[in-house]
């Protein structure tokens, strides 16, 4: 197992690309997400390592990007940074990585 695989969770940490209106930027992020039964939504949601690239483009505000990883791609949107200067990813539906389907 590498440093990046997480055995317990749905997920995906490693490398990835992220796309910001034209803009393509390597990002390391640390994605997570679950199903909600309630609305029948798979929530997925993580966070990008403090990037000054990112922090140029985003300026601060909430975007939406789109991520990739070598598991898949989705849009999401990006939320404020936090005080380190980390941005929050969230999205609905499909998520930029590979989910279990079987219990």
């Amino acid at each position: 197992m590498t440093g990046h695989e997480n055995q317990d969770d749905d997920g995906y940490a490693g490398p990835a690309t992220l796309v910001v209106g034209e803009r393509e930027l390597t990002v390391e992020v640390d994605l997570r997400g679950h199903f909600q039964p309630i609305d029948g939504r798979y929530r997925w949601y993580g966070r990008l390592a403090g990037n000054d690239e990112l922090t140029a483009i985003a300026g601060g505000r909430k975007t939406e990007a789109t991520i990739r990883t070598p598991q898949g791609s989705a849009d999401g949107e990006l939320s404020d940074p936090d005080p380190w200067g980390r941005y929050r990813i969230t999205g609905s539906s499909t998520p930029p990585f590979a989910v279990p389907t079987t219990l």
